[in-house]
């Protein structure tokens, strides 16, 4: 309290002198006072009251209107002063938040992880960047003990941490299935189920389940309302839309998906994505379906893994490096 009396007298001579020298050194003086005041969070409503009580020991006929002018200021920083409590409330608020969704998006990282395994005779790209901290999109793969390979890609319609939570569902859920299970409609089913009953109906989660099996030279795979992917046959250098029939996760229980099969030929690619791929936009222009693949297919002379690195820095160099939704793109090759 002592310190905060000393400064006021210290004000009410800086003041006076500044009036009638206007010099440096007062200012200076003013701007080491506000430090103190805002350590003893003296707030502006009260500095104008001082500044006020100061011009009025120190000039006592001051004119009306002057007094009028001073006394409409101390009103303003009374609402002032008020609104920036609030904003620094919310500000300290949204840095909270913000943390926590640091620690939550690091932890979706950790628990939704996954690498590629490596499977003989076929070279593996996958590149998934989030929008934002927290990512809607979902990818998995899983290497059966038969050998063959089971790759899992989702998006969550909706965004931020209830999507991550439901990713999380989804990743444990697919943990949980015995192997002999993993057939790609048999998966759908079953997830469908659990969203069903654990998912807010306001979300829905759009999937698409393929497993390959080396030893058949076969993909099999079945949808859930998902981006349809491509197969990019080598022999014939054309690209074919994977026919995609299915209803979304979680909007009734006892849903039943088909199964789709496709042979994969040696130099064919399976191209599975989300529609942060296809959506990507150069200005307000969405790309079309054939410059993606045109994209795709000038970059197939690289490995998997390069392929969709490159493709992905296309996008982003095209959107200006910002993002409009989630990108996750995954390439499969047979090898020639």
């Amino acid at each position: 309290m002592k310190t905060i009396e000393t400064d006021i007298e210290h004000y009410k001579d800086l003041l006076k002198r500044y009036i009638e020298t206007q010099d440096e050194q007062s200012l200076y003086g003013a701007e080491q006072i506000s430090k103190s005041f805002i350590k003893n969070n003296i707030l502006p409503e009260d500095i104008v009251n001082l500044h006020i009580q100061a011009l009025a020991e120190l000039f006592p006929d001051l004119s009306k209107e002057l007094k009028m002018s001073m006394k409409f200021l101390l009103e303003t920083m009374i609402s002032y002063g008020l609104a920036l409590q609030e904003f620094q409330t919310l500000r300290e608020k949204q840095l909270e938040l913000k943390s926590e969704i640091e620690v939550a998006a690091g932890m979706q990282r950790t628990l939704l992880g996954t690498s590629k395994p490596a499977i003989e005779g076929l070279d593996i790209g996958v590149v998934s960047i989030p929008a934002h901290q927290m990512n809607g999109d979902y990818h998995h793969f899983i290497k059966g003990e038969d050998g063959t390979l089971g790759v899992a890609l989702a998006d969550v319609v909706g965004k931020g941490v209830p999507a991550a939570l439901c990713m999380s569902m989804i990743k444990y859920s697919m943990d949980s299935f015995k192997e002999e299970m993993m057939q790609p409609e048999s998966i759908l089913e079953s997830l469908n189920r659990v969203v069903e009953r654990n998912v807010d109906p306001s979300m829905f989660i759009t999937m698409i389940y393929a497993q390959y099996l080396p030893d058949k030279n076969l993909l099999r795979y079945a949808s859930a309302g998902h981006e349809p992917g491509f197969i990019y046959h080598k022999k014939e250098d054309r690209f074919e839309e994977m026919e995609t029939k299915g209803l979304v996760l979680g909007v009734t229980g006892n849903t039943t998906y088909q199964r789709y099969e496709r042979k994969i030929e040696p130099g064919d690619m399976v191209i599975l994505l989300t529609d942060g791929v296809t959506e990507c936009r150069e200005g307000d222009r969405f790309i079309e379906t054939e410059e993606l693949l045109e994209v795709i297919k000038s970059y197939s002379h690289l490995p998997a893994q390069d392929m969709v690195d490159q493709v992905y820095k296309y996008f982003e160099r095209m959107q200006h490096f910002e993002l409009r939704d989630d990108f996750t793109l995954i390439i499969l090759r047979k090898d020639v």
